[in-house]
């Protein structure tokens, strides 16, 4: 036994020391990419576990989307007759799908560290698995909701317009909201640990990015409201566009529901309000929000490495 002791410290001996890691030091999301294997399990956990014992299982996905959307349209398409937008059912499904992935990963990112408060307090792991695991998750149930809406443009006739401008668009659309709720799942999942209030924090933004971004309605009334009736400077309709979510939702909308909606407009005899035109900049908005997703990702990880070491004392 001490023969065997003494060739392993002999070993160790000629290794540099800077080639060991401190215990429980992290290198941030460079952790989640050396320990993919774990966030595969996460991932995979956390898709399997959501409908456990459910009896309407993945059903579950596309009930809230529709109930939302019933809602939505019944009140805000008939009864406020805001479906003078031309296909406006298809207009309100395409932004739905889109704040419902925002809403449950930032909400979802947001719990992730409290939810696992076992694992934080006995194992050392990268705690950045589980917002991130939580995102993707999201991305995984937001899949059957946007099959559901490329099924309904295709009836539509969405295939005979589609370019490749739109489907860029829409990948682009699904970044830009999935690491800006991943950036911000990790500032307030951090903060979350020592101030529960946060939690309450994020209900609050979640009810408001619904009616903080075009998805009831267009970017247009925005500026006929703020430049025309308010007589308000025209920069704040700028700042209203540069919200990742809100370009997120315009991006989804040039992607699916322009080109399943301009055969509609096209057809012989049709009678009913034009498309609503793009906004200004949509190309060059989309970097800029591409920008402030990762800047605000950036932000997230600051402050969630900086709080990380007192998780387990305060869990």
């Amino acid at each position: 036994m001490s023969e065997a002791v003494s060739r392993t410290r002999e070993k160790l001996a000629g290794i540099p020391r800077s080639d060991f890691d401190t215990p429980g030091r992290s290198h941030g999301l460079i952790d989640v990419v050396r320990w993919r294997y774990l966030l595969r399990l996460l991932v995979r956990t956390g898709v399997t576990t959501r409908y456990r014992n459910s009896v309407l299982g993945w059903l579950w996905s596309y009930v809230r989307p529709a109930a939302q959307f019933l809602v939505f349209w019944i009140v805000l398409g008939i009864f406020m007759n805001l479906d003078r937008v031309p296909n406006y059912a298809v207009y309100l499904f395409s932004g739905i799908v889109v704040i419902n992935l925002f809403s449950e990963g930032f909400k979802n990112a947001t719990t992730s560290i409290v939810g696992n408060a076992a694992l934080v307090r006995k194992v050392f792991l990268p705690r950045q698995l589980f917002a991130v695991s939580a995102v993707l998750v999201s991305f995984v149930h937001f899949l059957p909701q946007a099959g559901l809406l490329l099924i309904v443009c295709l009836l539509m006739g969405w295939a005979g317009h589609i370019t490749v401008l739109g489907v860029l668009a829409a990948l682009a659309g699904m970044a830009i909201v999935m690491v800006f709720s991943l950036g911000l799942g990790l500032l307030f999942g951090a903060i979350n640990v020592r101030f529960r209030d946060a939690e309450n924090i994020v209900e609050l933004m979640l009810l408001l990015a619904t009616w903080a971004s075009p998805v009831l309605y267009s970017w247009t009334m925005v500026q006929d409201a703020v430049v025309d009736k308010l007589q308000w400077p025209g920069w704040l309709v700028e700042a209203y566009l540069l919200n990742p979510i809100t370009q997120g939702v315009q991006l989804f909308h040039y992607a699916f529901w322009r080109p399943a909606t301009q055969s509609l407009v096209d057809a012989p005899g049709y009678v009913g309000d034009a498309l609503i035109p793009l906004s200004p900049h949509l190309g060059m908005n989309t970097l800029w929000t591409a920008l402030i997703a990762v800047a605000t990702l950036l932000i997230g990880q600051l402050v969630f490495r900086r709080l990380e070491g007192k998780f387990a004392q305060d869990l």
